[in-house]
């Protein structure tokens, strides 16, 4: 009786998860809709209006990774109840804002309130679910994502065509109705009573701010701060008498592969993300709102198979979903470099192997990583997965810029179909993707088989109990 009362508050709080990254995810990718629309509003440049966008991505990937350190120490459900709390006060400003420069302090203020979600959603399967469970809970969380994914752009057209676009602050409000449930549920023991590394958090909060604003800004010389930045940082952590992260952590060997894969793959994928709008707006002609809805598809159906994709992790094993989401992904490049002149129903379809391979590829790479960690350091360990997801999407991000700005005269892939002009740079640009995922997923069947073979349990794996009282 008592383990199926802690089953059915996990399953609970895994729901209660899904439905909060709905609104988080809609809240993070609604106002990129309308930035047109508030760059009209307050006459800037789009360097200026891009920072709505810059400074919630710079606080949520430090947030997380701060949230995930605070997590070891103090309870999950004061973590969130401060974090849901500071996320609806950010949107109350930015409701109310009459300049610009409230707008953007209220989405800052939303994401260092909203930055407490990502770790939440990575700890809640770890502490809530045993070993072999996990896979499932990571599952459910991909609905979430994708649903908020499918229906972000989609509400966002809806809110800004009836009303002003500063409405859309209103929706993160709706975490508050979750919260009680929350501190209902949740039921965590506090973790260590040592203290935090204040200093080592500005060191490295300064690093990845440095390293993303360098990348956005094309500067070598704020990215060579964030690499001093690092470079203390570790220094850092080897002399502090309770460090930000314990150097241990940077020695799991199973982890840092898992983390450096997670760093590659997520680049690969967030290419996806990033460069088809681009590619339905300038080669298609497509309207912001027919772009949003080319895409529901994709998003639809990864949230239809996401919890399919945990239920085989569990089932199969993570090599298993890793080698169906890569065959997804490597077959959307692939599909994509030689049908980018397709008409935009095809893309839609194309899309959907992209986006469902992401989604599968991120549970398994979620699940092996938190198998590597100790209990104690379960938070700051995939507070930092999280984090590399973020940085990993600005370099992608600033890669393909360049490569979008240099242009392409030829097109390299022989089989291209339809593609001209403007239309070469994007079939070459997803031409070297398929061939740079095809190299890692022949270096992760390598490890994966490698480590089957070793038999040798990961380290430091998670007892397979949650932690939450019945």
């Amino acid at each position: 009786m008592e383990e199926e009362a802690r089953q059915n508050q996990a399953m609970k709080l895994i729901r209660l998860l899904a439905c909060t990254l709905i609104i988080s995810v809609m809240s993070a990718g609604m106002f990129n809709i309308v930035l047109p629309q508030i760059r009209e509003q307050f006459h800037l440049t789009l360097s200026q209006v891009s920072w709505m966008t810059s400074v919630y991505t710079l606080i949520y990937a430090i947030g997380t990774v701060i949230y995930g350190k605070l997590a070891d120490r103090y309870r999950l459900k004061q973590l969130l109840t401060a974090g849901l709390l500071v996320f609806a006060a950010g949107s109350v400003l930015g409701l109310c804002s009459a300049t610009f420069g409230m707008v953007i302090f209220g989405r800052a203020l939303q994401a260092a309130g909203a930055a407490v979600i990502p770790a939440t959603a990575t700890l809640i399967p770890v502490r809530y679910f045993p070993v072999e469970k996990r896979g499932t809970a990571m599952g459910m969380s991909a609905v979430g994502l994708a649903i908020g994914n499918a229906l972000s752009p989609v509400v966002s057209a809806l809110v800004s065509s009836v009303a002003d676009w500063r409405w859309l602050f209103c929706i993160p409000l709706l975490t508050l109705l979750l919260l009680p449930w929350y501190r209902k549920y949740l039921n965590d023991e506090p973790g260590t009573a040592a203290g935090v590394d204040w200093p080592g958090a500005i060191l490295l909060g300064a690093g990845v701010g440095m390293l993303l604003f360098g990348l956005s800004e094309d500067s070598w010389l704020l990215m060579a701060g964030g690499a001093a930045a690092f470079i203390l940082f570790g220094l850092r952590i080897k002399s502090a008498e309770a460090p930000f992260i314990q150097p241990q952590l940077l020695k799991n060997k199973s982890y840092m592969v898992y983390l450096a894969g997670t760093f590659l793959m997520t680049g690969i994928s967030y290419s996806l993300i990033f460069l088809s709008p681009l590619l339905l707006a300038e080669e298609q002609r497509l309207s912001s709102g027919w772009i949003g809805l080319a895409l529901v598809p994709a998003a639809l159906c990864s949230a239809l198979l996401g919890k399919k994709g945990g239920k085989l992790a569990d089932a199969r094993g993570v090599s298993f979903v890793f080698h169906i989401a890569s065959v997804l992904l490597l077959s959307c490049f692939a599909l994509m470099s030689v049908f980018t002149g397709a008409p935009p129903a095809a893309i839609a379809l194309i899309l959907v192997l992209g986006n469902v391979g992401q989604t599968f590829m991120n549970i398994a790479l979620a699940s092996s990583a938190s198998k590597t960690l100790p209990k104690s350091q379960t938070g700051v360990g995939m507070g930092m997965f999280s984090m590399m997801n973020f940085i990993s999407g600005s370099v992608a991000v600033a890669i393909n810029g360049k490569f979008m700005d240099l242009g392409s005269s030829r097109v390299w892939n022989p089989l291209s179909f339809g593609t001209g002009g403007g239309g070469y740079i994007y079939s070459n640009i997803f031409l070297v993707l398929a061939a740079a995922h095809a190299v890692l997923l022949i270096a992760g069947h390598w490890y994966l088989k490698r480590e089957s073979r070793s038999g040798i349990k990961p380290a430091g794996a998670p007892a397979a109990q949650p932690q939450g009282k019945a």
